[in-house]
């Protein structure tokens, strides 16, 4: 799976939360052809050693040399309806930039945490795009998709919507046409070889795979 993305033409948007430490996030983010700070996160990328090819956010965590430093760079968007990761997503979609994997948005503050994951099914729309932390990957769909995986894999399935019907195969919990009324009732699932399938017949699914 991880693969995919490091043989494409990829950017990344890297949040404020917890910098990655896994070497999968960090080899995402060496291989990335460019990446856009969500605030905050440009000090970060600064310490690990690398520098931002774009800044977007509010500014609130940046400090004046900075902002003086990489003003040809930095994007101010003062939205209080959106967070910061939303911000930079849809910078990248505006410049179509496509497709993109988001570091860095987990972590610290659950509430953050969450957000940032659910707002995975409002991207899916206008983008190819994944959320890459230490432990695993998030993948939105608003369709039907057959995935690459390992055998034995870990995975889970969350639903956006209750009304969305699930059918999976390849799994060791098949699923048949269910509808979940809550987030645990498609974790803790398994592959049984190197693919598997989430069929839905309408509204948005995330799944995450396990590293």
């Amino acid at each position: 799976m991880m693969e995919d993305y490091l043989d494409c033409d990829y950017s990344v948007v890297l949040g404020d939360g917890k910098f990655p430490e896994h070497d999968i996030p960090l080899k995402l983010l060496d291989k990335a052809r460019r990446i856009v700070c969500c605030d905050g996160a440009a000090i970060k990328l600064l310490q690990y050693g690398k520098e931002p090819d774009a800044i977007v956010g509010d500014l609130d965590s940046l400090s004046d040399s900075l902002i003086t430093k990489y003003h040809d760079r930095i994007f101010k968007d003062e939205d209080q309806e959106t967070n910061d990761q939303t911000k930079a997503v849809y910078w990248c979609r505006n410049r179509n930039i496509n497709p993109v994997i988001i570091l860095g948005a987990t972590g610290l503050r659950e509430d953050h945490t969450i957000g940032n994951i659910a707002l995975l099914a409002d991207y899916v729309d206008f983008t190819d795009i994944a959320m890459v932390t230490d432990t695993g990957i998030f993948i939105p769909l608003n369709k039907s998709k057959t995935f690459k995986c390992r055998k034995n894999q870990q995975v889970s399935i969350f639903a956006i919507s209750p009304e969305t019907k699930i059918t999976t195969t390849g799994l060791k919990y098949e699923v048949s046409e269910r509808c979940f009324s809550n987030w645990n009732q498609g974790t803790l699932n398994e592959t049984l070889s190197d693919s598997f399938s989430i069929i839905i017949d309408k509204g948005k699914v995330i799944v995450y795979l396990l590293n």
